[in-house]
């Protein structure tokens, strides 16, 4: 053989080997759920059988096993038994707080960790619970950028966050100025609003609006619309949420800080007019109301042994877990929850009252605060509106699921299992509208076409 024909098989050689290691690329790059039980988000009859076909980070064809044979060159993932479904929201997230019980020691002692440990392992955590997507509704801005531009480059494994940065409020509480910003004058507001649509947020959070002034509170909002902006809003006091209303909030969160047995008249009066004319006043009127830790707290403190769980450790120094741990060795004598057995009472009313009122629930849960871990709350709201609140469950799988990308403004891209969207699924073992507490333990977690859990494993090659 001559040296000329050795060096053209040897090319010929190396051809068909990057040939080979490209099909392999490919074929790995494409997925094939195959024989679970679809609930695709859309509050339609769940498709039996199904098969979804995904090509890199997207979504490519849905049918059954019946109408949709796999391809060649598909890696098969077998959801059989399993519900599957749209990898859930979490609308109301704090990655900058880890559950630790003292915000006075915590602020100080971890503001340097956020960016590099703590808002990580909080996304890390959100994402093997199923939340593909998430609200970080208050922290310091540099840091809320730079996890979420990092989580968008593949750099470290999270949901998709949507993150407001700093609060913006009448006047910043002392020592929390890093995560919240006062406002002096409607020309204030409208130059804090224009900052943080600069860095990058994806939504503005507003609270005390009822202690600013009526042109200082419009202009937030006002401003936050021009910048294509959504507002969400604290609805802790009447007068809040009055102000609120007033201004063209977008979206409400909680039930209350107050122990009042049920919101006024005039209030829910307000509510229905407002809700009565979403169609030409921005859309449906969305709430928040993050009741599962107050509805659990009682018996927290008599089983504490959620709070010995591992889960929430993933990405934490040691010396980080030890703090918290020690923080809530008493769950029972937190100051923080002292008045939560006195507004447990009035959810029920409140939640009701809410619900006659037309607004559209999203599921979030403020998880983060004291004794609340990114890798059980979401799942603990569900479980507690369907069985305590009495909300379909269907309902509220679509309160996690296709309203949040809605209400975001993101429902081409996510919120429902759907040919042409990002493959951000989901699948467990059981039947979810039955038992809606089976989502505490997520099988299979897909993000982006990439596979983060499988059959209750984590994939730490993926993370």
């Amino acid at each position: 053989m001559t040296p000329h024909s050795i060096r053209r098989s040897f090319l010929i050689s190396i051809l068909a080997l990057g040939c080979l290691c490209a099909a392999a690329a490919v074929a790995s790059d494409r997925k094939a759920l195959v024989g679970g039980r679809l609930i695709d988000g859309f509050g339609h009859r769940p498709v039996a059988n199904s098969v979804i076909l995904i090509s890199g980070d997207t979504i490519e064809r849905i049918g059954t096993i019946d109408t949709l044979p796999v391809p060649a060159g598909y890696e098969v993932i077998s959801t059989e038994g399993m519900d599957v479904l749209p990898g859930l929201w979490e609308s109301h997230a704090h990655l900058m707080l880890t559950g630790h019980a003292d915000y006075a020691h915590w602020h100080p002692t971890y503001a340097d960790r956020f960016a590099d440990e703590i808002m990580p392992a909080s996304a890390v955590q959100l994402l093997l619970a199923g939340v593909t997507s998430a609200r970080d509704l208050g922290a310091p801005l540099e840091a809320s950028i730079s996890v979420k531009t990092r989580i968008d480059n593949g750099e470290i494994p999270g949901p998709r966050l949507y993150v407001s940065g700093p609060f913006i409020q009448h006047e910043a509480y002392p020592g929390t100025e890093s995560y919240r910003w006062g406002v002096k004058g409607a020309d204030d507001a409208r130059r804090k609003v224009r900052k943080l649509a600069d860095a990058g947020v994806d939504v503005i959070k507003l609270i005390d609006q009822d202690q600013m002034t009526l042109e200082e509170a419009r202009a937030v909002v006002d401003e936050a619309h021009k910048q294509g902006l959504k507002v969400v809003a604290h609805s802790h006091r009447p007068n809040e949420i009055r102000r609120g209303l007033e201004i063209g909030v977008d979206n409400f969160e909680h039930t209350g800080l107050t122990t009042a047995p049920e919101y006024p008249e005039d209030v829910v009066k307000l509510l229905k007019e407002r809700t009565a004319t979403g169609r030409v006043s921005g859309g449906p009127l969305y709430w928040t109301p993050t009741v599962e830790g107050l509805f659990q707290y009682e018996s927290t403190v008599d089983n504490p042994e959620k709070l010995d769980s591992d889960c929430w450790h993933r990405g934490l120094q040691p010396d980080t877990i030890a703090d918290i741990q020690q923080s809530l060795q008493q769950p029972g004598q937190l100051e923080y929850m002292q008045l939560t057995p006195l507004r447990k009472p009035t959810l029920k009313r409140k939640i009701q009252q809410l619900r006659e009122a037309g607004v559209v629930f999203l599921v979030g849960t403020d998880s983060g605060i004291p004794t609340k871990f990114h890798c059980q709350s979401t799942w603990n709201e569900l479980a507690v509106l369907v069985y305590e609140m009495g909300m379909e469950p269907m309902d509220a799988i679509r309160a996690a699921t296709y309203w949040p990308s809605v209400m975001m403004g993101v429902a081409d891209r996510t919120g429902t299992v759907s040919e042409g969207k990002l493959a951000d699924v989901i699948a467990v073992k059981g039947d979810v509208l039955r038992y809606i507490n089976l989502l505490q333990d997520v099988d299979l977690v897909i993000k982006g076409g990439t596979v983060y859990k499988q059959d209750g494993r984590v994939i730490e090659s993926a993370l």
